[in-house]
């Protein structure tokens, strides 16, 4: 017998390959649709958002589930695969919080670049306060969202634009953005204050951090999944250059 990872005191999750024999009774039940087993009886504008992704050899990122629930404001569970095994995180919008049943520094944050979306169906679970008791976990397995999705975006494995803020666009962060809860470089916090002030396009952005396309592009995900983005696509003259010049930042070339 296979002795189990999950270290002691966590609830025994399921196993990826008992779970994806699940879904595949599933997929061969008589009148599933192309949608199951992985997108199941969500509302039409969020499966509609969602199937996007679908046909991807590489299927629906985290990232973009959790962007899509954001958008759409519906309180979803989505069955993701981390180091083999099965964890339900079930996204409530509204509250700005998440369920987890097992430790999410120990299950998601370890592996952000390795989690894959399995499953995906409206949440049976309640948040705190809610006025079916029964339906509500111990208060203990709700976390604020705000850290996971920042994470999620500067570490995961989407190194791309999310769709609704790409193409040619300058982006700005908002007054009242707040990054306390977050984990931030002091690069990164250097570069939001002018971004308060002063809007950048992607390419300015790489250049003012200073680390290349990548960083800005998760930066910039990041930043719009904490509703942080004032996105424009009215690109204005560029200002990266003059700000680079005053920090004593800017690249030689030659």
């Amino acid at each position: 017998m296979n002795e189990t990872t999950i270290p002691f005191g966590e609830p025994e999750l399921m196993r990826a390959s008992a779970f994806q024999r699940y879904l595949d009774e599933l997929a061969r039940q008589p009148g599933a649709t192309t949608a199951a087993p992985r997108l199941t009886s969500l509302t039409p504008s969020l499966l509609a958002d969602l199937q996007r992704f679908e046909h991807r050899p590489s299927g629906t990122e985290v990232l973009e589930v959790l962007a899509a629930c954001l958008r759409h404001a519906q309180s979803v569970v989505v069955h993701c695969e981390a180091g083999g095994y099965v964890v339900p995180v079930t996204v409530f919008p509204r509250e700005r919080l998440f369920h987890c049943p097992a430790e999410p520094d120990t299950y998601l944050l370890q592996r952000l670049a390795l989690l894959k979306v399995l499953r995906i169906e409206p949440a049976v679970l309640r948040p705190p306060g809610d006025s079916e008791a029964s339906l509500v976990a111990p208060l203990s397995c709700y976390h604020p969202i705000a850290p996971l999705l920042w994470e999620l975006a500067m570490r995961g494995s989407r190194t791309e634009l999310l769709p609704e803020i790409a193409g040619n666009a300058c982006y700005r962060t908002t007054p009242g953005l707040d990054l306390r809860m977050l984990q931030v470089s002091s690069v990164h916090r250097a570069v939001v204050r002018h971004m308060r002030s002063q809007p950048v396009t992607l390419r300015e952005l790489a250049d003012l951090i200073g680390r290349g396309r990548e960083d800005a592009v998760r930066l910039l995900n990041a930043l719009y999944l904490q509703s942080g983005l004032i996105i424009s696509r009215a690109l204005p003259s560029s200002s990266a250059e003059s700000w680079l010049s005053n920090l004593g930042l800017r690249r030689r070339h030659g």
